[in-house]
């Protein structure tokens, strides 16, 4: 739905379905019953997560047909989609192998183009900007020594570059932007802003003047295809793991050019080990579940950092090492602060919607919780009612 400073949405990946005739059945029976009390009167916009055999089946033209007319039908559209989760998401252990394949690979490369031709066909034509997030290229402890590592993000960079000369063409042949929004998370090889800039500035950029050099376009005009169809998802969750500001991470942005594609709207756990120490591990312990990874970003007494691939990691250090915070990458509820003895980074979000309120950095914005299912059971509420809730509260803030 349009607001103010963007058009706000929701992630479809909180519901399941790895093929199109699954997934399209669950958001028939959801969209509606959320549009009707989040935007009965004008468009809602759908963040639409397709799995590689979703996509896959929604290439095909009767498929997208009968999708668009529903889209009509229902004064719905389509602006931003998911393109990270490129596998299960749902009833299966995903932890590692959400990166997989990761972007060393033809599979996600060509996965990503179809998904952009999918967009490129249902995106509004009033609107003539749309975004998919991706992967921060793999995930960095499958590479186990500096040279694979490099040699990892050489080859995931010129794959990326091969998109864009995708969306280069779809732009010339419809006048639509459409934008790859890379999104840094906790164990990718892009984790931080410091580590997105870096690859960014002294990797992508380089790479893209040596592979559009036979293209008859200057150095100038190379950058400024890249900075149009190579972006930031700006996940807020990542981000306060990272124990970044949004505001001093926004404004290095902005001094480089480097635009947001999207906002995605999510809260992480938060734990302050003040006291009751051991009432709170209690407590965290009910989070360490099996299907996502949750790795946690702790402060030391000391003021530094240690990082742990998996709350069940992190669990066993605290036996022996005092910690003043901890940061966990678990996708909680935007609407509550506080669950018991643990808060969450639910700040960031006011914060960081704050300052795009005073300064817009994006068009899009899409909640992200997918967690639901995994959540304890004090925290859990039917689905469609806690979707309704999470976007009424960031409605009030945009």
């Amino acid at each position: 739905m349009k607001t103010l400073n963007g058009h706000l949405t929701y992630c479809s990946n909180i519901h399941t379905g790895e093929d199109w005739q699954h997934h399209f059945s669950v958001l028939q029976n959801s969209i509606p019953v959320i549009k009707q009390q989040v935007s009965p009167n004008n468009p809602m916009g759908i963040g639409l997560r397709l799995a590689n055999q979703a996509s896959i089946d929604l290439s095909q033209k009767d498929n997208l047909e009968a999708f668009k007319h529903w889209l009509s039908e229902q004064n719905c559209y389509v602006f931003t989609m998911n393109g990270f989760p490129y596998g299960d998401f749902h009833d299966a252990v995903v932890k590692d192998q959400v990166h997989a394949p990761d972007w060393t690979t033809i599979n996600r490369r060509d996965y990503t183009i179809r998904m952009f031709e999918i967009l490129a066909d249902i995106l509004p034509n009033d609107m003539q900007e749309g975004g998919i997030s991706t992967s921060p290229l793999s995930y960095r402890y499958w590479w186990e020594t500096p040279e694979k590592l490099t040699e990892a993000i050489a080859i995931s960079t010129t794959h990326i570059l091969q998109v864009v000369e995708k969306l280069a063409e779809i732009q010339q042949a419809t006048g639509k932007v459409l934008h790859l929004d890379i999104e840094p998370e906790p164990d990718g090889i892009l984790e931080n802003s410091t580590e997105f800039i870096d690859w960014y500035q002294h990797i992508l950029l380089p790479t893209a003047k040596e592979y559009f050099k036979d293209k008859n376009l200057t150095d100038k005009q190379i950058e400024e295809l890249i900075h149009t169809h190579i972006q930031l998802c700006y996940d807020i969750c990542h981000f306060a793991v990272n124990y970044e500001k949004p505001e001093e991470a926004l404004a290095k942005l902005e001094q480089l050019g480097i635009k947001i594609g999207k906002f995605q709207v999510s809260s992480a756990i938060r734990v302050v080990f003040d006291e009751q120490k051991a009432e709170k591990l209690a407590a965290l312990a009910q989070y360490n579940e099996p299907t996502y990874l949750h790795q946690v970003v702790a402060l030391k007494e000391d003021g530094s950092f240690e990082k742990f691939t998996d709350l069940g990691d992190a669990l066993t250090a605290a036996q022996t090492v005092s910690y003043q915070e901890w940061r966990i990458h678990f996708h909680v509820p935007l609407f509550i602060e506080h669950y018991g003895l643990l808060s969450s980074t639910r700040n960031d979000i006011v914060e960081t919607l704050a300052l795009h309120k005073q300064k817009p950095a994006t068009n899009h914005l899409e909640i992200e919780t997918y967690t639901w299912g995994v959540l304890p059971a004090e925290v859990q509420a039917p689905l469609n009612d806690s979707i309704v809730r999470e976007i009424a509260w960031v409605k009030t803030l945009v």
